[in-house]
């Protein structure tokens, strides 16, 4: 009986859709086992088809084309070691999330999914059947339990596998990120192996799909719950791990604890490799957005060059006569410090054209919101003719705090293929953009030192459409309204739970009111990247018609 067992680990970046290259990077990562002895090659959950699909795993010319490809890696890779990997699966009329594992030339066991988690960004439940409890799996003579993802969340795969025989799991994962999910995740898995008491392995997949980010950090847990190794999180990464056989059962083998990144940081390289992974796997190179002066749109010029190269990013400054000198300088000024190309667009003209088109229909009106708003359009309308004309994508710029209450013109500021601060706070856009001032990264393209001028993070934000604008003439200062939020939006709270924070009621009965009424805006909003468990998009979903208002 085999003393060791290695097992290398694939934490890969998969394209959805993507079959034949997602394949490839399969048959890239077996071929490194095999020259490295492992006993296993492992890949995430679903890497097949990338993850996660959402309902075209549905589409039965799909999930047939991805069991396929599976069929043919195992006939490439029967001479060597065992390959699993994450593929949709049929057995009747039964579609299920399943865990291929394939030896001597074809698919030796179908390991399906039972959990099928249906919440935050999650429909499987929709999408898959449930399989059944099962058993562990043979690799030579050693039986390996694999609880896919959400099986590992709660008690009942692990502890039927580890009754059934299995001497150690490897558990094969889909997890996105949100802000502290890895204590989260770690503390399941500690849970896992105290219930079980055996090892557990816990692989999960890298890379940006949509408005998620699969962060990797890949790590093993030894009885007892004490760390054995821990990947980098974000990087792709290929690790081999042993395992030895002691008196007590099988041990992982010590290796190397990578440290993990701040809050700060792990926030920050989600939005760059979101926008950069959205641009890639779409087949974009470059983009272009509204540079005002303001800090919004100075960290997402800064997020965009990070992701893409200085080379790749086209500010725009559209002014009007409401535009400060102060704005006009930090502008051109932050343009200059990032190395990216800057357009000078005044909207002046055609303003005065749209005003003078609707002058009769607008006739003995006092002007206002409307006038604002045609100066927000024409930039949008400005900045896609340029986005056509270039084929650079669009990027919009709104923080989650004007995309909460609608502080924002649709089909005007909000046009964009993407968004990747939408689902941060304007608190913390302040704090971000001093935290990408004081630290730069290999994995950032952009300039080293202080990219965003001092003034832009420090002066009053305004949407400047009118004379001496200030956002707080419209909303509570931002630290008040980012509270508010945090209660009704991330905590889904109350009015109650508002006033007992310590806030005014009428504040925040006006604030839930705006909430509510620009639900239809975020409905045809661009896809942001997602950083928390209260994302808009997938993690909330509210009716756009909706009188309900909490009467507490």
């Amino acid at each position: 009986m085999a003393d060791r067992f290695r097992v290398t680990l694939a934490q890969l970046n998969p394209v959805v859709g993507d079959i034949p290259g997602n394949a490839a990077k399969a048959r890239a990562a077996w071929e490194q086992g095999r020259e490295a002895g492992a006993d296993m090659v492992a890949l995430p959950e679903m890497f097949i088809t990338g993850y996660n699909c959402r309902d075209l795993i549905m589409k039965p010319a799909f999930h047939t084309a991805a069991m396929e490809a599976v069929k043919e890696l195992a006939a490439q890779c029967a001479d060597g070691p065992t390959l699993a990997i994450g593929a949709p699966w049929t057995e009747g009329t039964g579609l299920y999330n399943a865990y291929l594992i394939c030896r001597g030339g074809k698919i030796a066991t179908a390991v399906l999914k039972h959990n099928l988690p249906n919440e935050l960004v999650f429909d499987e439940v929709r999408i898959f059947d449930s399989g059944p409890l099962g058993g562990p799996y043979s690799v030579g003579n050693t039986r390996v339990g694999s609880p896919i993802c959400e099986d590992a969340w709660h008690p009942e795969v692990p502890e039927t596998l580890a009754e059934t025989g299995a001497e150690f799991l490897i558990v094969p994962n889909g997890s996105p990120y949100y802000r502290n999910k890895f204590e989260v995740r770690l503390n399941m898995m500690v849970a896992r192996v105290v219930e079980t008491g055996l090892p557990l392995i816990y692989l999960n997949m890298v890379g940006g799909q949509d408005d998620q980010v699969f962060d990797g950090g890949s790590f093993g847990l030894n009885p007892g719950g004490a760390l054995a190794f821990q990947m980098p999180v974000f990087d792709e990464g290929i690790a081999h791990v042993d395992l030895t056989r002691t008196d007590d059962g099988w041990r992982i083998e010590t290796g190397e604890i990578v440290a993990h990144p701040d809050p700060w940081e792990q926030d920050y390289r989600v939005m760059v490799d979101a926008l950069r992974d959205y641009m890639g796997k779409s087949g974009f190179r470059k983009v272009l957005l509204g540079m005002s002066g303001g800090v919004d749109s100075a960290l997402v010029a800064t997020i965009a060059t990070d992701a893409l190269g200085p080379e790749n990013v086209r500010c725009v400054m559209l002014p009007s006569e409401y535009t400060s000198a102060d704005s006009l300088e930090d502008a051109e000024a932050a343009a200059k410090l990032l190395g990216v190309h800057y357009d000078y667009v005044p909207i002046t003209k055609g303003r005065d054209a749209i005003t003078e088109t609707l002058a009769p229909h607008f006739d003995g009106m006092e002007p206002g919101l409307a006038e604002e708003n045609i100066q927000s359009r024409l930039r949008g309308l400005l900045l896609m003719a340029m986005s056509n004309k270039f084929g650079e994508m669009l990027l919009t710029t709104g923080n989650k705090s004007e995309v909460a209450v609608g502080y924002a013109t649709i089909y005007g500021d909000m046009a964009g293929g993407y968004n990747p601060i939408k689902d941060l706070y304007k608190t913390r856009v302040f704090e971000t953009c001093r935290w990408r001032n004081a630290n730069h990264r290999p994995w950032m393209m952009g300039p080293e030192g202080a990219v965003i001028p001092e003034r832009i993070i420090s002066k009053p934000p305004s949407a400047e459409l009118r004379p001496d604008q200030k956002d707080s003439d419209s909303l509570p200062d931002y630290p008040e309204l980012d509270a508010l939020l945090d209660i009704l939006v991330d905590q889904d709270g109350s009015i109650a739970d508002c006033v007992a924070a310590g806030f005014d009621r009428e504040v925040a009965q006006k604030v839930e009111k705006l909430i509510y009424i620009s639900e239809y805006k975020r409905f045809q909003s661009a896809p942001g990247a997602r950083l928390t468990k209260r994302a808009f998009w997938l993690d909330r979903r509210y009716p756009i018609v909706n009188r309900w208002r909490d009467p507490s």
